[in-house]
């Protein structure tokens, strides 16, 4: 998580990596961890922007900008948004975020 951040901002984390997941050793699943920084806890438009990124679809959908390329232009086969998580505030410097984690499965052959 970045110190000084300009919201709204999304950080990637990895999670885990599960190798041999299929027959004969022919996939790796990836978990990774989007991190949105919504904007300061204060602020009245954070709660709504947050609520807008939760949806299922929209244009400002975290889940529907993700799914938006599933093979990620062919370097993967599949992936899904799965969870929403993590909702509250987070201390990065001197001030409190609102933030949401995002869990998105990545599937490789």
């Amino acid at each position: 998580m970045p110190d000084n951040p300009s919201p709204p901002i999304a950080v990637v984390q990895m999670g885990n990596v599960s190798y041999d997941t299929a027959f004969g050793g022919g996939l790796t699943t990836y978990n990774f961890i989007v991190s949105i920084i919504v904007g300061r806890v204060a602020e009245r438009e954070a709660q709504r922007r947050l609520d807008a990124y939760g949806s299922t679809s929209g244009a400002s959908s975290v889940k529907e900008a993700i799914e938006s390329d599933r093979t990620l232009a062919g370097l993967v086969s599949d992936l899904r948004v799965t969870d929403l998580s993590n909702v509250g505030a987070v201390l990065l410097g001197e001030a409190s975020y609102l933030t949401a984690d995002w869990a998105v499965t990545v599937y490789a052959t």
